[in-house]
């Protein structure tokens, strides 16, 4: 599945390399992500979403009037909480996502309306345990690293297919939200069991 989402993005970049009929437009975006995870095995339904951000940029190249290919560069905030036994647990995990979406446009007023879809693979450089509680009446807050890879808790690297809808005015902003689908399983040390991200984003956004 990894080996196909990769080819699809390389061809997708390929295909916006040709486009020439309406040329590239870059832009920006930055939003508010709500994420958790779909966990499976010992630990289903215990996640609960926690709520970060997002920020990055955009290269629209423009194939006709009506289609676009636009990949991405975005920072982005996944992770999940857990409720535990006087507290709880937040993970926070940082992510370097490339996005390559296949994109519609449709004139409305003097904007349009675009929805898009098309997978993304991402990278995570980053991380944070914080535990919230009490112990005996008195309040806790601490926090650790994230440990990544082999010896770690979670796999750096995550994979999946997201999905895009907004409007943009005539005079270049936006107003967007997403919803990202994660495919990869980004536990290190599940047994017998999954986790996956899942993220519904909501921002704003400059066409130049």
């Amino acid at each position: 599945m990894k080996k196909i989402l990769l080819s699809l993005m390389i061809a997708s970049a390929g295909l916006a390399v040709k486009a020439q009929e309406t040329g590239v437009k870059f832009g920006v975006k930055a939003g508010a992500t709500f994420a958790t995870m779909s966990i499976t095995g010992d630990t289903e339904g215990e996640a609960k979403s926690t709520t970060g951000f997002y920020v990055g940029g955009t290269a629209d190249f423009g194939l006709s009037s009506m289609f676009s290919i636009q990949p991405g560069l975005t920072l982005s905030n996944k992770g999940f909480k857990v409720n535990v036994d006087g507290g709880s647990i937040t993970t926070n995990l940082m992510y370097i996502e490339i996005p390559v979406n296949a994109v519609v446009n449709f004139p409305v007023g003097d904007g349009k309306v675009f929805v898009g879809a098309g997978p993304y693979y991402g990278m995570a450089i980053s991380g944070k345990h914080k535990l919230k509680g009490t112990d005996e009446g008195t309040s806790v807050s601490m926090s650790t690293d994230v440990e990544f890879g082999e010896d770690g808790g979670f796999k750096r690297g995550d994979f999946g297919v997201n999905f895009l809808a907004g409007y943009q005015l005539g005079n270049g902003f936006n107003i967007h939200a997403g919803y990202g689908l994660g495919l990869s399983n980004v536990s290190q040390n599940s047994v017998g069991g999954e986790a996956k991200n899942r993220v519904f984003s909501v921002g704003l956004g400059y066409s130049f």
